[in-house]
């Protein structure tokens, strides 16, 4: 019996791997014959560097950045061979040379919401300066392109901070800069300067929300109530970002049609930005998760397809990894199963359904213990 156990995160919970470790660790106990291969997930958020750069045997580098509310931090980016990717993840990636290097950068571990405490969640003073800091540093090694990962940000600054750290300068009326450019000083910035510090090699950018920049289904709208944007703030972050956009698509000669592409709203429009100070392109995160990892072979080669996350709802059935895997297990005729902390009532996707957490449980509790939730439950269901 071949086993594939494909969990993402179980947020605040257990990382993608650990919840894979956990649940191989119990069908073990049970089936010591039994094979097990084991696909931890990522949507472009935690983990998305880290994973990726695992699957192909990568190797990780560090460098110093700054936090999304201008903390020091370690940053990191992986390093992979080109060359070591599966044909369809290349494929996604188009422009990316055959051969060379390709550098890994996931935003969430640098200037992700988890990393801002509760009571200091405000899309108004977080920054994407160290994500800007550590594209600066790969991009000094002279790697062949970049890929970011922009699920789980922290920021709704247009990718202002991280322009800064490439290169750019955002000035007030008298030509004193204005750093960092969150959006609490963006009603001080009247002109900007500069260009990319050093030649930036084309950036891809794993995105799965087709959000534009402004408007109802915009960056500030949809997402920023997420991060602690008020709803009294809205129209002055969308009025001033709107504003901030156009004088950034004029100093760099775009078109005003960049802000409603679909995207350009990600992770606080940080996609507008890069989009146009380095024609960064937007790449399906799904799709390139599952080139990437092999999954449609690697459910192929399963009896037992086993997947979940921390919250398994209707929203969930929108693209995300989890629901994808489940998918085409069942439509390979595979037995598949999801275990998640929650699911959500009345849900029907035909695959089987286990809660990991009893009802009752206070989160606090359900949370911490989760992983031997999770491998009280694997036991539970494959116990024959």
């Amino acid at each position: 019996m071949r086993v594939l156990i494909a969990f993402d995160k179980f947020k605040d919970s257990m990382t993608a791997e650990e919840a894979c470790h956990r649940a191989a660790q119990s069908i073990q106990s049970l089936h010591p014959e039994w094979q097990i291969d084991r696909a931890p997930l990522t949507d472009g958020g935690d983990g998305f560097g880290r994973i990726l750069t695992a699957s192909v045997h990568g190797e990780v580098k560090r460098v110093p950045a700054t936090g999304p509310l201008m903390e020091p931090r370690e940053g990191e980016y992986g390093l992979v061979q080109i060359e070591a990717l599966p044909d369809a993840a290349r494929g996604l990636l188009t422009g990316l040379p055959a051969k060379g290097r390709l550098a890994l950068i996931e935003m969430a571990s640098i200037n992700g919401l988890a990393l801002v405490p509760l009571a200091d969640r405000t899309p108004w003073t977080t920054t994407t300066l160290g994500t800007g800091q550590v594209l600066q540093a790969a991009a000094s090694t002279g790697v062949d392109g970049i890929l970011l990962g922009v699920g789980g940000s922290a920021t709704n600054d247009l990718g202002l901070g991280a322009l800064a750290a490439l290169g750019f300068s955002f000035l007030r009326a008298d030509g004193t800069p204005v750093f960092p450019p969150i959006p609490a000083q963006w009603n001080s910035v009247t002109r900007m300067e500069g260009c990319l510090a050093c030649p930036c090699p084309p950036i891809w950018i794993a995105c799965d929300v087709d959000n534009p920049l402004l408007g109802d289904r915009g960056a500030s709208a949809v997402f920023g109530p997420q991060k602690g944007l008020i709803e009294t703030d809205l129209p002055r972050m969308e009025s001033e970002m709107h504003r901030l956009a156009d004088l950034l698509g004029s100093f760099l000669g775009r078109d005003t049609d960049l802000q409603s592409h679909p995207g350009s709203g990600a992770a606080g429009g940080i996609a507008f930005g890069l989009m146009a100070a380095t024609g960064a392109t937007l790449v399906p995160g799904s799709d390139l998760m599952t080139a990437w990892l092999r999954l449609r072979e690697r459910i192929a080669e399963a009896d037992i397809v086993i997947t979940g996350e921390g919250r398994f709802d209707r929203s969930s059935l929108a693209g995300k990894g989890p629901a994808e895997v489940a998918g085409r297990a069942l439509a390979q005729g595979k037995r598949t199963i999801v275990m998640a902390g929650s699911i959500e009532d009345g849900l029907e996707t035909g695959a089987e359904l286990h809660s990991i957490s009893p009802r009752e449980l206070p989160l606090e509790q359900a949370l911490r213990e989760g992983p031997e939730n999770l491998a009280s439950t694997v036991r539970r269901v494959l116990k024959s």
